[in-house]
C-alpha cells in the first residue's frame, strides 16, 4: 500500500495538506502547491516509473550496436533476396528473436502496468483511507484538486512511454525487414513503436483512475484495470486495427512465386480467376486439382498485404482514436469529481 500513497492515516494527510498549502508560496515553478502535493504523495510510484524507463532505454541502447553489427556483417539488397537465400533472415532470428520478443512483451505490459499500479490506486487509495475528505476541507477548489491529480500522473506516463517507445523504435527500425521475420503487424511491433504505446498508456491510466474513483477500493480497482487492459488489447487488435488502413492485393500467375514489396506483411492468400474473383486457398487441394481449377477458372494466386509505408498511418490513426477515448474518460472523471461526492 505504501507504493500507492505516502500517507495512510489522517495525521499524515494533514501534514501533507499543510505542506502543500505552504508550498504554494514557497515553491515557485512547475511543481508547487497542489501539483507538488500530488507529486509528494505519489512520488514512490513516479520514481519507480522513471527507474524502469531509464533501465529500458539503456537496454535498448545497449542492444542496438549488436543489431547494427549484424546488418553490417550480413548485407542483403532486398527482403526478397534475404527470404530467397534464407541466410540473413534465419541467422537474425537465431541471434535476436528472443531479444525482440522480450522487448515487445515488456513494452506491451507498460500501459497495462500504468493503469493497474498508478491509475487504479490514485483516487481509490484516498477514498479507502479517508484522506480525501480532509483534502475536500482545504481552501483548494475541487476542480483545481482533480486537475492536479490528473495532470501530474499523466505527464509522468507521457514522458516515460514516449522515451521507451522512441528508444525501442530507434533500435528496431534499421532491422524492420528482419525482426520477427519482417512482420510488424503481428506480435506487438505495431503497438510498441511510434505513438501507439503512448496513447495506450494514457488511456489505460485514465480508465484505471475512473475505475478506482467508482469502486473506491484499491485491490478491486487494480483487478478490473488489469482485466480491462488485456481485454481491450485483444478486442482492439481484432476489431479496430483492421479498419484503419485498406489492404493491398498483389495478383500473379498460379505457377509463379509472388514477392511482396520490402517490409510488407502478408495478411491472407487467395486463389483468383482472370476476372478477379477469389477463392480460399483450401480449394482444389484434393483429387484432380488441375480439373478443379479449370472448372472454377482459377489461373492466378493473390496475396492481401499491408505495405510498410502504411505502418505510420495506422499507428497515428490508432493513437488518435485512443487519445480521443482517453479524453472522453478524462472529461467523465472531472465531471464526476466536481458534481458527485467522492
Amino acid at each position: 500500500m505504501s507504493a500507492f500513497s505516502r500517507t495512510a492515516d489522517g495525521a499524515g494527510a494533514r501534514q501533507d495538506a499543510s505542506a502543500g498549502s505552504k508550498a504554494s508560496t514557497a515553491r515557485p515553478g512547475l511543481l508547487h502547491g497542489t501539483t507538488w502535493l500530488v507529486w509528494r504523495r505519489h512520488r514512490g510510484t513516479f520514481l519507480v516509473a522513471f527507474a524502469v524507463t531509464a533501465l529500458a532505454c539503456a537496454a535498448f541502447a545497449y542492444q542496438r550496436p549488436g543489431v547494427m553489427d549484424f546488418l553490417t556483417a550480413h548485407p542483403y539488397r532486398t527482403m526478397a533476396s534475404a527470404q530467397r537465400d534464407g541466410d540473413p533472415l534465419m541467422k537474425f532470428q537465431d541471434a535476436f528473436s528472443s531479444m525482440f520478443s522480450s522487448d515487445t512483451s515488456l513494452l506491451l505490459s507498460v500501459p497495462i502496468a500504468f493503469g493497474v499500479f498508478l491509475g487504479a490506486p490514485l483516487i481509490a487509495a484516498e477514498q479507502e483511507q479517508g484522506t480525501l475528505r480532509l483534502a475536500a476541507t482545504q481552501s483548494v477548489t475541487r476542480g483545481r484538486w482533480i486537475a492536479a491529480k490528473l495532470a501530474v500522473p499523466l505527464a509522468v506516463v507521457f514522458v516515460c512511454t514516449s522515451l521507451m517507445s522512441a528508444a525501442f523504435t530507434w533500435m528496431w527500425e534499421p532491422a524492420h525487414e528482419l525482426a520477427a521475420f519482417g512482420d510488424w503487424y503481428h506480435g506487438g511491433i505495431l503497438e510498441t513503436t511510434g505513438p501507439a504505446p503512448v496513447a495506450r498508456a494514457l488511456l489505460f491510466t485514465v480508465v484505471g483512475i475512473a475505475v478506482g474513483m467508482l469502486l473506491r477500493r484499491v485491490i478491486a480497482s487494480m483487478a478490473v484495470a488489469l482485466v480491462f487492459g488485456y481485454g481491450f488489447n485483444i478486442v482492439w487488435e481484432a476489431k479496430v486495427l483492421p479498419l484503419l488502413a485498406p489492404l493491398r492485393r498483389i495478383v500473379f500467375p498460379y505457377d509463379e512465386e509472388g514477392m511482396l514489396p520490402g517490409g510488407a506483411v502478408s495478411m491472407d492468400t487467395w486463389l483468383a480467376t482472370a476476372d478477379g474473383r477469389v477463392f480460399g486457398i483450401g480449394n482444389c487441394t484434393d483429387g484432380d486439382t488441375e480439373a478443379c481449377r479449370a472448372q472454377l477458372g482459377i489461373v492466378n494466386r493473390a496475396i492481401d498485404y499491408y505495405g510498410y509505408d502504411q505502418m505510420a498511418g495506422i499507428q497515428w490513426l490508432d493513437a488518435g482514436l485512443l487519445v480521443a477515448l482517453a479524453a472522453a474518460v478524462t472529461v467523465f472523471i472531472v465531471w464526476w469529481a466536481r458534481r458527485r461526492p467522492l
